[in-house]
């Protein structure tokens, strides 16, 4: 299968690694992956604070991009949202009818990377081993928007040598929501210390998610704390062979 990578703007500038992940994971897999060097962002910052119009640019790059392509696989649920939700609806509302119809052809084959291995590629055990105890953090985006779930808990439970663990109150937000973290500072930063508070209880090592986002505002939050616990994006751990035979 062809498969282009939509790397997002956040895995592009500081998490450059989860990029690597995945093409690992999907080459092992025995895919083809290539990098459209005319992808940008995907208009999510202007889409989420009102400046509708000047995101159509952005969603007309995006559909000449990735236009021909089995697949579009992105390691973030957030951007995926974005362009499965939200580009035909600013097509419709300011694009004419070209856009729309090539926003229509690009859509449907845009995955998160979860989706793609499971959904896609019919695929659970990736060849990975990480032996370390992790705990999985449902982001906003994954669990309520792209509806994400078990399929990141089969894709870990399928790694060799993993100790997975329960966090409490999962599906609670981490309190970071993009621009909502620097409009509702306090709110955003209380709502971190009880998402921090729960990774610690868990007694895990690691913390992954599905949004590099979401683990960099946890992180920041974890490191303050002196805490020992590393973020690490899922497709990192599915990227990983630690001293395994595989």
């Amino acid at each position: 299968m062809r498969i282009a990578l939509f790397i997002t703007c956040v895995t592009d500038t500081l998490f450059p690694d989860t990029g690597r992940a995945v093409l690992t994971v999907l080459e092992r897999l025995g895919h083809t992956v290539e990098f459209p060097s005319e992808q940008s962002c995907c208009g999510q910052p202007h889409f989420n604070t009102g400046y509708r119009p000047e995101a159509v640019p952005l969603v007309a790059r995006f559909a000449r991009a990735f236009a021909g392509y089995d697949a579009v696989v992105t390691p973030s649920a957030s951007c995926a949202a974005m362009v499965r939700d939200n580009h035909p609806l600013l097509a419709g509302e300011y694009g004419g009818a070209e856009l729309q119809r090539r926003v229509a052809e690009v859509v449907p084959r845009v995955h998160e990377f979860t989706e793609l291995l499971t959904d896609v590629l019919g695929v659970t055990d990736v060849g990975a081993r990480f032996p370390h105890r992790v705990a999985y953090h449902p982001t906003c985006h994954s669990l309520r928007g792209l509806r994400l779930g078990d399929r990141p808990g089969r894709l870990l439970r399928a790694v060799e040598d993993i100790e997975l663990v329960d966090l409490p109150a999962a599906d609670s937000c981490c309190g970071f929501g993009g621009t909502f973290a620097v409009k509702n500072a306090a709110t955003s930063a209380a709502m971190l210390a009880d998402k921090n508070a729960a990774v610690l209880d868990s007694g895990a090592e690691v913390l992954c998610a599905a949004d590099n986002s979401c683990l960099t505002h946890i992180g920041g939050g974890l490191s303050r704390q002196g805490a020992a616990v590393r973020t690490l994006h899922l497709a990192e751990i599915l990227a990983a062979t630690e001293g395994g035979t595989r």
